[in-house]
């Protein structure tokens, strides 16, 4: 996958797949509030992806005396989405600028396999707790409403921390009407 520069979602093409979804500032839903999903699947049969910069606080080898003494005991676990939470999905990328910005991602695999990769100049595993997904038709109603703003992954993905600041960082990438809704406080009476 390669990474673009932010586009309007009507640029994007069919399939969302590679990108990242940032929840609208006034999106209340608690399972997707300030939220940032990057995209694994989409076609017509639906979406599927994972809550970016939810950390969980914990490491793989803390659930799992398995991976404790292991290559994989560091790695995070963020909380992925409301579906399967009790479902594990080990995932691994990297961003490549000085190769035309490529995205390498590799989505939901093996713990063996996630061990070599983590051994790659550049490239970062994580863990995640669960998924998104949305039925044929779904995500694309909820485009239409404007629930989410679509970009593509930014070169300075990881220049970001990833919890609210990676939402507030990249939806301010996008123009500046998704800047100054970015920057609105949670909480209006603290404005």
């Amino acid at each position: 996958m390669r990474a673009r520069k932010t586009k309007p979602f009507e640029d994007l093409g069919p399939s969302l797949a590679g990108s990242l979804l940032l929840a609208h500032p006034g999106s209340v839903d608690p399972n997707f509030t300030r939220s940032v999903v990057l995209i694994s699947e989409h076609d017509g049969e639906g979406a599927m992806g994972v809550v970016f910069n939810r950390p969980s606080g914990r490491t793989m080898g803390e659930l799992d005396p398995a991976f404790a003494l292991g290559p994989l005991a560091e790695v995070p676990i963020f909380t992925g989405g409301p579906v399967q939470t009790e479902r594990l999905l080990i995932c691994a990328w990297r961003v490549q600028p000085e190769t035309e910005a490529e995205f390498q991602l590799h989505f939901g695999i093996e713990p063996a396999r996630a061990a070599k990769l983590l051994k790659q100049p550049g490239m970062h595993v994580r863990a995640f707790a669960g998924y998104a997904g949305w039925s044929a038709g779904q995500l694309e109603e909820e485009l239409a409403r404007e629930a989410w703003a679509v970009s593509m992954i930014p070169e300075n993905l990881m220049d970001f921390a990833h919890d609210e600041d990676l939402w507030r960082g990249v939806l301010s990438e996008i123009n500046h009407v998704w800047r100054v809704l970015a920057e609105e406080p949670e909480d209006p009476s603290v404005n």
